[in-house]
């Protein structure tokens, strides 16, 4: 499924979207698994380190305003050739 993060296209496997309560305030959540290949790797993270996200889903008619809520990568060093990494996102509406 198709996730986009400001212009940045991810092809997002398991995406569970949810509602929670987050300080107060009934927040629109989403978390989701993706690869990421050495050629995109430099791309990538440096949309992620913006942590400000407009997030939209078209499948499931999906958009809202983001931060991180939870990051991982299964690889520290996506700068050797070919090589392919599992990150896993979580967002939360500001």
């Amino acid at each position: 499924m198709e996730v986009v993060l400001n212009e940045l296209k991810l092809d997002a496997q398991n995406v569970k979207e949810e509602i929670r309560e987050d300080k107060g305030k009934i927040r629109k959540f989403i978390a989701f698994d993706f690869k990421v290949h050495s050629d995109d790797y430099h791309d990538v993270t440096t949309e992620l380190y913006k942590n400000d996200f407009l997030v939209r889903v078209p499948e499931r008619n999906l958009e809202f305003q983001a931060v991180i809520h939870n990051y991982s990568t299964s690889v520290t060093d996506l700068y050797v050739q070919d090589a392919v990494g599992d990150f896993k996102l979580e967002l939360i509406e500001k």
